[in-house]
């Protein structure tokens, strides 16, 4: 604890912590930049979709951009399989991408499974305390989750899958605004998903 009654020291530590706030504001505001610069030719690039568009590769972009604003490396689409009800994780990002592709997660389970069963986003920042989650997934995969945010993606009322970012960097939690941006990253994903079916319907 500072010694108040030190003017002079006081102040050096107050300009040392300043300093440091400072620099992680700049750092912060060099990745927003950066990341909206990426979501905005990414919406580009959806709005010019062709039949030899790559979607994973679209989907992939953009759930990089939203990790990094969100500040954090592990994060995963979920596309829904309408056959058997599954989530079927598509596009992952982080740790455990190599082992997660392609695992799907039963009709309703996890978190993951609520929203896309409510169509609404959920933020968890203790998944221990929360029944909704479903640990399989960590325990499969060798993970540990600690806290998500995660949205639905939508085709008006129909369910098209969900998108999650999970354990935020620097012990920080996930707030109102992470969930706000979430949610635009998911609309984007949705249109271009849209676009994707649209572009194979007429080629068929």
């Amino acid at each position: 604890m500072v010694d108040t009654r030190d003017p002079l020291r006081f102040l050096q530590t107050e300009v040392s912590r300043l300093n440091q706030e400072n620099q992680e504001l700049r750092e912060e505001l060099t990745i927003l930049r950066s990341s909206v610069r990426g979501l905005s030719a990414i919406q580009d690039l959806i709005q010019r979709m062709g039949p030899q568009t790559n979607l994973i590769h679209v989907l992939d972009d953009l759930l990089g951009s939203a990790l990094a604003v969100l500040g954090t490396r592990d994060g995963s689409l979920l596309l829904r399989d309408d056959e058997t009800e599954e989530l079927v994780f598509v596009v992952v990002r982080g740790e455990a991408r190599d082992r997660l592709q392609g695992y799907k997660l039963p009709p309703g389970k996890g978190i993951a499974g609520w929203v896309a069963d409510n169509r609404e986003p959920a933020i968890v920042l203790d998944v221990r305390k929360d029944p909704r989650f479903f640990n399989q997934v960590d325990e499969t995969m060798g993970f540990h989750t600690q806290a998500l945010v995660c949205v639905p993606l939508l085709d008006g009322e129909r369910i098209l899958g969900v998108i999650e970012a999970i354990n935020k960097l620097g012990d920080r939690d996930f707030s109102t605004e992470d969930h706000h941006l979430l949610m635009v990253v998911a609309q984007l994903a949705s249109m271009a998903i849209q676009r994707a079916e649209a572009l194979s319907e007429e080629k068929d």
